[in-house]
């Protein structure tokens, strides 16, 4: 019967599927920004380096506010990942948005992670926060950023939506302290009594930003345009009689 798929269907596609993402490993390494990504990975770990020119006397707040600093360098030279002049062209070859996308996210995920594995370490123990709860914020802003990409991809086609992607961001981490709850408790120090509060709220904030990344790299759905039928003499709707 026509329409039902034999046992080993399943399989097979999902090999090819491999297949497929193997051979394309290349050519998208050779499309990601990489000037870019380094533009704000070296100002990232020159932040988290600052602290250790004030010798003996850095405090907690000075390590925590450098990875922060070196966090928004990160997600900044990441707001241009998914910059492809040529997206009006790859648009049509017949690969799953997603999976263009998440070919990227593979190659970013292992270089920030050993990026800011550096930038922890760059900060002098005494004054060095909890890593997982300040990494737990690095990992917030870069999600925002490539939100922040992928809807502009999804919601304009944009070949470049990296520059409004880090104008969004810098706007945000300034106004953010501002104008952020202060029940939230978003930008503590880590001797403040508010400070795992305030990172159960970065969990809320990583857990809409991964999912806004996941809703946005699916392909959008091509609105269904009614159309009239025209009868052979050329009239629109049925026959009149």
């Amino acid at each position: 019967m026509t329409g039902t798929r034999a046992p080993g269907d399943t399989p097979v596609r999902e090999a090819r599927r491999g297949v497929l993402a193997v051979q394309l490993i290349r050519p998208v390494a050779r499309a990601v920004p990489w000037r870019a990504l380094v533009a704000g990975g070296v100002p990232g770990l020159l932040a988290a380096a600052l602290p250790r020119l004030a010798g003996d006397d850095v405090t907690p707040w000075a390590g925590v506010t450098a990875l922060r600093a070196a966090a928004l360098c990160g997600a900044l030279g990441a707001a241009f990942l998914l910059d492809d002049p040529a997206r009006r062209t790859t648009a049509a070859v017949p690969v799953r948005r997603a999976l263009r996308h998440a070919l990227r996210y593979a190659l970013l995920v292992p270089l920030a992670a050993a990026w800011w594995t550096a930038a922890l370490l760059l900060v002098p123990q005494e004054a060095r926060p909890p890593a997982g709860d300040v990494t737990l914020e690095a990992a917030t802003a870069l999600a925002l950023a490539l939100a922040g990409a992928s809807f502009a991809v999804r919601r304009r086609g944009s070949g470049r939506p990296g520059q409004a992607v880090a104008a969004a961001l810098v706007v945000a981490a300034v106004l953010a302290p501002l104008l952020s709850p202060p029940h939230w408790a978003l930008f503590t120090v880590p001797d403040d009594p508010r400070w795992a509060d305030g990172h159960g709220h970065w969990t809320l904030l990583l857990c809409a930003a991964l999912l806004a990344v996941a809703v946005c790299c699916a392909e959008p759905v091509r609105r269904r345009t009614l159309r009239t039928l025209r009868s052979p003499s050329g009239t629109s709707g049925p026959s009149r009689g």
